[in-house]
């Protein structure tokens, strides 16, 4: 039941930054093979040449994925901010309240939550995988990731109310504009750049 709730808040969090078709659009997308070949070819080209450093760069990679889905996919994609739970304890966020323009209206946001991509109702998390295997990753999600997942993946994809069947809770608070995924766009470029 929560994560139906979690669905429909994230259908009003769309229907606020992005108007009520969007959000109609969001909830009744289906994903396609062809679609889901495009979102997997997608995530290796990006990782290939997407720079790991210390510290992460989640929120540039997960906007980097999103502009390139965009293009690739004719599907509702959104970038949402909120707490990533694994077995119901916040790993990344404190599921409080905070300010969504105030934070993603600089390409280098402070902020200590989790983004990740929906696909219509389908979480396409590129950034979890890199978390589990960086040195400042909190224990519980590395220690999650390898044990259900294993090794050397790149892309967690999952219809939203599955999510919670692996032990991961997607906990959304914030739906970036377009504006703000292309602020975020500006680090992601200096990163590539600098690879």
């Amino acid at each position: 039941m929560a994560a139906a709730k979690d669905l429909m808040q994230l259908g009003t969090l769309v229907a606020a930054r992005h108007g009520w078709p969007e959000a109609k659009a969001f909830k009744a997308y289906e994903l396609a093979d062809a679609d889901r070949m495009k979102l997997a070819g997608t995530a290796v080209e990006l990782l290939k040449v997407f720079p790991k450093t210390p510290g992460g760069n989640a929120a540039h990679l997960t906007a980097a994925f999103a502009v390139q889905l965009d293009r690739h996919l004719a599907a509702p994609v959104h970038v949402v901010a909120g707490t990533l739970a694994v077995d119901g304890k916040p790993v990344y966020g404190d599921r409080l309240p905070f300010d969504g323009p105030a934070v993603f209206g600089d390409d280098e946001p402070q902020w200590n939550g989790h983004l990740w991509v929906m696909v219509g109702p389908f979480i396409a998390d590129i950034a979890i995988f890199r978390a589990a295997n960086s040195s400042d990753c909190p224990p519980e999600l590395a220690r999650h990731v390898h044990s259900v997942f294993g090794q050397d993946k790149g892309l967690y994809v999952d219809h939203w109310r599955r999510s919670r069947q692996v032990g991961l809770s997607y906990e959304p608070q914030y739906v970036l504009s377009r504006d703000e995924v292309t602020q975020l766009m500006g680090g992601a470029y200096r990163l590539l750049q600098g690879s």
